[in-house]
């Protein structure tokens, strides 16, 4: 029988995972193997890329494990970001800070699960560009991340607090019509990129 190559594995559950990251149990659960083979695992992934040089790592914080970029490569990654192509928010993004500005505090399952697709990327950019922060951790399993939106999003949409954001139109007995994007979608087509 051939052995499991776990590198592999490892990184691309950690990777689905996103900013959320995986606990230990999580990951002696999905690879069905007991919690301290899950550290050896672990740990010969983080030598790896220690060996390699390669560009992210893995970390454990607050009892999860995430892949994150390596602080020598922060010039880079500020480049990135502050680039002209960066300026604008995609549909997608604008589709996930209404959702935030709306539900908030809102954790990225319960953003997907309204919007019906994964948000890793839209929800990255929104943080990157201090629209969307980490609000705290819902008390649940896995503690999810909760977001919430910033200063920064009143700023940028001239609003004095949350209360003056539009209200929703109202459908067939209470249900609310979802078009929240629609309303950042003007406003921000009127106002000058970020």
């Amino acid at each position: 029988m051939e052995a499991i190559s776990w590198n592999p594995i490892l990184e691309a559950l950690l990777f689905a995972a996103g900013d959320e990251g995986l606990s230990l149990d999580q990951i002696s659960s999905v690879l069905e193997v007991s919690k301290l083979e899950a550290r050896e695992i672990i740990q010969k992934l983080q030598d790896t890329y220690k060996d390699e040089m390669r560009g992210i790592n893995i970390v454990e914080m607050a009892g999860v494990y995430q892949l994150v970029t390596k602080k020598v490569h922060a010039t880079y990654l500020k480049k990135l970001v502050e680039s002209p192509a960066n300026h604008t928010l995609s549909q997608a993004a604008l589709e996930t800070l209404a959702i935030i500005s709306y539900k908030q505090p809102i954790t990225r399952s319960e953003i997907e699960a309204i919007r019906g697709v994964k948000i890793d990327g839209p929800l990255q950019k929104l943080v990157s560009r201090l629209l969307v922060r980490e609000v705290g951790r819902l008390d649940a399993i896995g503690r999810p991340i909760l977001y919430g939106t910033t200063n920064e999003f009143l700023d940028y949409f001239g609003l004095k607090s949350l209360d003056e954001l539009p209200e929703l139109p109202l459908l067939n007995e209470g249900e609310l019509f979802n078009e929240e994007a629609d309303l950042f979608s003007l406003k921000y087509q009127e106002s000058e990129p970020i």
